[in-house]
């Protein structure tokens, strides 16, 4: 099958296609034939040797696909040959065949395109867990998503306005700040130009954010704690800002706040599954209405030109979800 691939890590460019063994299905797995696939954070951290698969997982790049079920496994109940699905993947997605567990398979949302559903696993998984489920983001409060159009940060966007909640989300351009609003932000802060903290508190009349999605983290969480409300959350899912951060431990006391950190891609498919399950019943079903969640693909490019979609990750240019097709056969896209 064509994937692809690298020999050793380094920038971009050591990407090609080339031809790979087919990935061997087992008794609770699904093998998906991929229409499409995203693009992560964590495809570049790899790339570049930062962020080896977990034990038994693909080496092959690609953690969210979506397509059509190729073939199940003897022990697999829920899916058959020929349905439409999307999936969180541990390795792999940028193949032409893929196999994953059945419990991490979702259905392709009524009207969604697999282009589009494309969108939906890993960021949907990533901000469930951590907004929703740990960090018990509810109606009416405020949360504060950092880095809000990027894949993680305008589904948390999406995720807290369907929940009910108030979002505050930060962007490094005028013009990502007004896509955060277009996204569904209510308050949009130029990190480069202000204080988050001071806006947060300020849009808040002082009583500072509920739950903060911090893809960033490093000296973030100093200012974090600042614009974090009483009994408030912090959820660390990244660290593009570094891993190290000196805090004011009296300070996040006297907020009787809680720091949470997670990864998702190490964790066992019966954790992996329990997430999709509650994605499922909660959230899937707005899905259709592609009302207040809806596609959000910033770019798409064929296998051919990953290299191109992984420097447009790299440069921040995106908006939403960048997305890689085996072939140039291009499914329509949704913009902001």
């Amino acid at each position: 099958m064509k994937a692809v691939l690298f020999v050793h890590y380094g920038d971009p460019d050591v990407l090609y296609v080339g031809e790979a063994t087919e990935p061997v299905l087992k008794a609770d797995e699904v093998l998906v034939r991929v229409e499409a696939a995203g693009v992560s954070r964590a495809d570049i951290m790899q790339r570049q040797g930062n962020y080896p698969p977990p034990p038994g997982a693909s080496d092959i790049l690609g953690l969210d696909v979506a397509g059509t079920v190729e073939e199940v496994g003897p022990d697999v109940t829920a899916w058959h040959r020929g349905d439409r699905v999307c999936a969180l993947v541990n390795g792999g997605g940028y193949a032409e065949l893929v196999t994953v567990p059945e419990g991490q398979v979702l259905p392709i949302p009524e009207g969604w395109s697999a282009l589009e559903a494309t969108t939906l696993p890993e960021n949907g998984f990533t901000v469930f867990d951590n907004m929703v489920t740990r960090g018990r983001l509810r109606s009416g409060e405020a949360v504060l998503v950092h880095g809000g159009t990027s894949g993680i940060g305008s589904t948390a966007i999406m995720f807290a306005r369907a929940i009910g909640a108030r979002v505050i989300a930060t962007a490094g351009t005028p013009e990502k700040c007004e896509a955060c609003l277009r996204i569904g932000a209510q308050c949009a802060i130029d990190y480069t130009r202000q204080d988050f903290a001071e806006e947060t508190l300020r849009f808040t009349a002082g009583r500072g954010a509920d739950v903060v999605v911090d893809i960033v983290c490093g000296e973030y969480i100093t200012r974090d704690i600042r614009a974090l409300a009483t009994d408030g959350r912090i959820a660390c899912i990244a660290v593009q800002g570094g891993v190290s951060a000196e805090i004011n431990i009296a300070s996040l006391m006297r907020k009787r706040g809680t720091i949470l950190g997670t990864s998702l891609r190490p964790r066992t498919s019966v954790e992996k599954a329990a997430i999709a399950t509650a994605l499922r019943e909660t959230i899937w079903p707005l899905f259709p209405a592609r009302d207040l969640i809806r596609p959000l693909v910033d770019s798409v490019y064929t296998f051919a030109d990953a290299a191109a979609a992984h420097k447009r990750m790299e440069a921040s240019a995106h908006i939403g979800k960048i997305v890689l097709v085996p072939s140039d056969q291009r499914a329509a896209v949704v913009h902001t």
